[in-house]
């Protein structure tokens, strides 16, 4: 927090459609806050990211501001940070928080100073202390489900949602793979998959990882880099193959994963860790027995206050049940952000991580 006094003129972050330029401030007697946020200027590794400050914005019509508590860290902040996914510079990063209302712009309804939020919404930003967002973006949490937990579940839980019902929709009894099954969205689908009757195979990277997740809903694990990993699935499905693969790395297990379906089974492939995906003809899909093929993305699935609201209700609904439960494994300080980065690129987390302004 910075204060000017009478006649200051101080050096400062202003933004400006979401641009930052250096501008002089001239203020009188009231006290100026301001706001920490991570920006980039430029795409490439964590270092890129800085930490800088920006006077404080109050909300406009049908806005609120909300001051971050915790704040969730998703692989999608790496594209975002790395270029994959390009954005316009200066940038912020980050798509998920949570937090409590400070201020609230004309025109609001169902949200007060005082309420507790969570958000996952475009474009990013939520990597600062205090953010406005619109109103009809946040949701009011519920007793029982914290700030942190909620800022570690909101996109996480909402892309497990839009997997698990919209994507593919597993019905009691299916089997499907799940890659990446002890990370932050792993952990969530493999529970939730498991409490609607699914059997998950889970992928992972490491024994520590394999134990996470039969602890948290996978039924059977497959290591990643298994040179018999299609082998191995087969032989899990009684040469059958799953109905759906979850599929979030990419480029290097696409052809493996379609590989694993049984016939017209669903190939979700949802993130590219491994960069995405190349060219390559529908016949692959025909080849392997009329496969169904599909790149879903979150926002489409919530664009609107329906699928919002649907969304918010069948992860509260989990979350309070206690059939799901949210793994935050790491949290770091706002300020160590590129740490945080690393550790996630790096395979070193597991669970969810969150920032802490």
């Amino acid at each position: 927090m910075f204060y000017a006094t009478k006649f200051l003129r101080a050096k400062a972050l202003m933004m400006n459609d979401r641009h930052y330029t250096e501008v002089s401030i001239s203020v009188g007697e009231r006290a100026v806050q301001m706001a920490q946020t991570v920006q980039i200027n430029e795409f490439g590794g964590p270092e890129v990211m800085q930490l800088v400050q920006i006077p404080d914005r109050q909300p406009g019509a049908g806005e609120v501001l909300v001051r971050h508590t915790a704040i969730g860290v998703n692989f999608i902040d790496t594209y975002h940070r790395s270029g994959l996914y390009p954005l316009k510079m200066p940038a912020g990063l980050g798509l998920e928080a949570a937090g409590v209302v400070t201020a609230v712009g004309s025109g609001v309804t169902g949200v007060v100073i005082g309420d507790r939020v969570a958000y996952a919404s475009q474009p990013p930003g939520a990597y600062a202390s205090e953010r406005v967002v619109a109103a009809n973006r946040v949701v009011v949490l519920p007793e029982g489900i914290d700030e942190a937990t909620a800022a570690a579940s909101m996109l996480k839980g909402f892309t497990a949602w839009y997997l698990l019902f919209k994507s593919y929709r597993v019905q009691a009894g299916d089997t499907v793979l799940l890659y990446a099954a002890a990370g932050g969205v792993g952990l969530i689908a493999s529970q939730w998959a498991h409490s609607l009757g699914a059997r998950v195979i889970g992928v992972v990277s490491t024994e520590a990882k394999a134990e996470l997740a039969r602890a948290n809903g996978c039924a059977e694990i497959v290591m990643a880099g298994d040179p018999d990993f299609v082998a191995r699935v087969r032989e899990l499905t009684g040469a059958d193959g799953v109905a759906a693969v979850y599929d979030s790395v990419g480029q290097d297990t696409f052809i493996q994963s379609l590989d694993c379906l049984r016939r017209h089974g669903t190939m979700v492939t949802y993130g590219n860790a491994s960069g995405p995906v190349k060219p390559f003809s529908p016949l692959e899909l025909a080849a392997r027995g009329s496969l169904y093929l599909t790149r879903p993305v979150l926002f489409d699935f919530i664009a609107d206050q329906a699928g919002l609201h649907a969304a918010r209700d069948a992860l509260f609904a989990v979350l309070t049940s206690g059939a799901v439960n949210v793994s935050i494994n790491h949290e770091y300080a706002l300020a160590d952000v590129a740490q945080a980065h690393s550790d996630l690129e790096s395979r070193r987390t597991s669970g969810s991580i969150v920032l802490r302004p």
